[in-house]
């Protein structure tokens, strides 16, 4: 089973991509480090493995909160590092079965928070992007659109955030 991952960095209007290894990393807090070590203002990890799914994580220089997305549920059920996402994201959305999460607001549910589950419903921050041009409603869109494989996705995102050649050049 094999996936490509790279951090995309933004310094001020010049982005820089590098491909990077997952393969020690147990938790989501081990992938965020690694976004970590990357220097840039934005710094957004891309994910995609045998056009099965794809994962977004982002760490940004001036909120140091890991956002993580997961396009496709399922994937957790074959593949170990989206189960290893999509259990963190689970905890997140549910922690302890809390009260709070049956009163999030639907909408929110919907176009932020994806719900949970081992289904093929994408996971967690669906926002990550937003502010790089695509927004939540598009990411979850992109996922749902039957024929869209998961680098479309990725191409998809880097397009609307202006890094598209520096994922080209990191991904051939």
């Amino acid at each position: 089973m094999s996936y490509f991952a790279a951090v995309l960095t933004r310094t001020k209007d010049r982005w820089r991509g590098v491909e990077v290894d997952l393969d020690d990393c147990e938790s989501v807090d081990d992938i965020a480090d690694l976004v970590r070590d990357e220097p840039g203002d934005v710094r957004l990890l891309v994910v995609e493995q045998d056009d099965e799914y794809v994962a977004l994580a982002r760490v940004d220089a001036t909120d140091d909160e890991v956002h993580v997305f997961l396009s496709d549920g399922h994937a957790a059920d074959a593949y170990p590092l989206a189960a290893l996402i999509a259990e963190e994201l689970e905890e997140i959305a549910d922690p302890a079965g809390s009260e709070e999460s049956d009163e999030i607001d639907d909408e929110l549910a919907s176009d932020v928070l994806a719900a949970a589950g081992h289904d093929s419903t994408p996971l967690g921050d669906a926002s990550l992007v937003g502010d790089l041009g695509t927004s939540a409603t598009e990411l979850l869109g992109l996922c749902a659109h039957e024929g869209t494989l998961p680098i479309d996705v990725i191409v998809a995102v880097c397009e609307k955030a202006g890094c598209a050649d520096e994922f080209e050049a990191v991904r051939t």
